[in-house]
């Protein structure tokens, strides 16, 4: 794929040197560098609002909260991404295959997925908690019982 047909497909490929100025050390080395945090060091493991995770290295929107869940594991979980949002491919790493996802816009390293996770899909999603940001759902307007000039 020519650096064009990515620009056109809504890719964001950036230098090396980009990447070091926009992300921290800590998202650097998972993102671009496929490292994995330790467990039970992101504040997103007790995210429990309503809202969007997106990808910390482009703000592609990745999962909806209502598919995260607590597995216990030490890192942010999820049954389901949002349709289009992460690509994935083996690694064998650990030489035991696993299954790794990437945010499919920037295509920083996010986690593994595992099919240990619960209903609908039975799949886990294990995601680094540095490679996320939380977008909090718009607070609803509260209602008045009585409008003002509604009063009788």
């Amino acid at each position: 794929m020519t650096t064009e047909d990515r620009q056109a497909s809504g890719r964001l490929d950036l230098p090396e040197s980009e990447w070091r100025e926009r992300l921290g050390d800590q998202e650097f080395r998972v993102l671009r560098r496929e490292a994995t945090e330790r467990p039970f060091t992101s504040a997103l493991n007790h995210e429990c609002r309503s809202g969007i995770f997106l990808c910390a290295g482009c703000g592609a929107e990745l999962f909806r909260s209502d598919a995260k869940f607590d597995s216990g594991t030490g890192w942010p979980s999820f049954f389901e991404p949002i349709a289009g949002a992460v690509d994935t491919r083996r690694d064998f790493k650990l030489i035991v295959p696993r299954t790794e996802y990437h945010c499919t816009r920037c295509g920083g390293h996010q986690g593994h997925v595992f099919s240990d996770g619960p209903a609908p899909t039975g799949l886990r999603y294990c995601n680094n908690g540095v490679a996320l940001r939380f977008r909090p759902a718009p607070e609803c307007e509260p209602t008045r019982a009585n409008p003002p000039g509604g009063e009788e």
